[in-house]
């Protein structure tokens, strides 16, 4: 799937689901698979996605999120000082892609916002079926 990225935007963040292909092509990748608490374990929260509040609580109150949020911030701050004029690409990846990967790219284009930062944000797998496993 190709998404348009206008003229005017200064970062590009994509999130994915692993089980549902290769990532996107990147700057940086981030993999929140095996560190972070997985809404899909709880029944409640399965067939939720990062648009419901309770998914995105449960994401954003997990340990060390924050801090990773802040660290990609500061990753994308030093690609966009370098000599390139280029959109910097971010892309986070979870299992399905419904729940971790689409939350963390929301707070993390939240973050960049409040720097000044011109921000798109595509979530390829957030609209497919949850995957059994």
């Amino acid at each position: 799937m190709t998404t348009v990225i206008p003229g005017d935007v200064d970062v590009r963040i994509e999130s994915f689901g692993f089980l549902h292909g290769a990532p996107p092509a990147a700057h940086l990748t981030i993999d929140l698979r095996h560190h972070f608490r997985d809404p899909h374990v709880s029944p409640q929260l399965r067939y939720m996605t990062a648009h419901d509040e309770p998914v995105r609580t449960t994401v954003l109150n997990t340990p060390g999120i924050a801090a990773l949020v802040e660290a990609t911030a500061t990753a994308v701050a030093a690609f966009a000082a370098g000599p390139s004029a280029d959109v910097v690409t971010v892309a986070d990846g979870c299992a399905g892609g419904r729940h971790r990967a689409p939350t963390f790219a929301m707070a993390l284009a939240e973050r960049l916002r409040r720097d000044g930062l011109t921000v798109a944000v595509h979530h390829r797998d957030l609209g497919k079926p949850v995957v059994q496993r």
